[in-house]
């Protein structure tokens, strides 16, 4: 059975015309520093500081930390991989309306 709540930190990488942006990379652009991120982090990089120098997400500067949020709480896309993580898992490159993103369930 699935938990009710994770939590969980991420790194968001916007491009131009992707929801809220302010960001001027292109998509193509985005997806090539977020998986450069992704081979850094399984390198053994540590996330939150990757996080704080790179996420284009306000919780950046926190680490990436979203906090714990329920169900129902985040984009389907982004949901679906926060809860399908075990605890100290990192995702693969996940693509929302917001950009890309990687996410590492914290609890």
């Amino acid at each position: 059975m699935s938990p009710s709540q994770v939590r969980a930190s991420h790194i968001l990488l916007m491009y131009a015309g992707s929801m809220r942006s302010s960001a001027s990379r292109s998509k193509d652009e985005a997806k090539t520093q977020i998986e450069s991120l992704k081979g850094e982090i399984d390198g053994g990089a540590d996330f939150a500081e990757l996080a704080r120098k790179h996420s284009d997400c306000p919780s950046g500067q926190e680490g990436g930390d979203l906090g714990a949020f329920p169900r129902g709480a985040m984009v389907p896309e982004f949901e679906k991989a926060a809860f399908a993580l075990e605890p100290g898992q990192t995702s693969d490159v996940v693509e929302t309306a917001f950009g890309y993103h990687l996410i590492q369930r914290t609890a």
